[in-house]
């Protein structure tokens, strides 16, 4: 009795096949998750945003105006500084735009070199004393 074994494997064929499948998804789902990364950090942005706001609201329960600077914007009586010019991940950095006695208006823009400065299309934020926010497209603070 005589038994006959085929080895069984992959053709060159077979595995070229397979790796050209394997890229073709690699090129589709790399640049899908990098934009799914980049519109999920804008959060931080956000959240930076509204922080800021509230503390210009204490600030300004505390010293009858808003602050002009990152500085101040903890406290007037203490003269703690406590606000960080960035974001809590370092993506955007964060500004006072303007300031006075009835309003003011925060800004946070994408850290220079960091991977939010891809972001075109949220290349700003901002919002108001008054919680008016804007960005460069509407759906930025969604």
């Amino acid at each position: 009795m005589t038994s006959h074994c085929r080895q069984r494997g992959m053709t060159l064929v077979e595995l070229m096949v397979a790796v050209a499948i394997v890229s073709i998804l690699a090129a589709i789902a790399i640049p899908s998750y990098r934009q799914y990364v980049v519109r999920s950090q804008r959060a931080d942005a956000t959240s930076a945003l509204l922080a800021l706001a509230t503390a210009q609201e204490k600030f300004y329960l505390q010293c009858n105006t808003y602050a002009s600077a990152l500085g101040d914007a903890n406290s007037c009586a203490d003269g703690e500084v406590a606000f960080a010019d960035t974001s809590a991940n370092g993506w955007y950095d964060l500004t006072i735009d303007a300031a006075s006695d009835t309003d003011f208006t925060v800004s946070a823009a994408p850290h220079a070199g960091g991977p939010q400065a891809a972001d075109s299309d949220c290349a700003s934020f901002s919002v108001t004393g008054q919680g008016v926010r804007t960005a460069t497209s509407t759906r930025c603070w969604q």
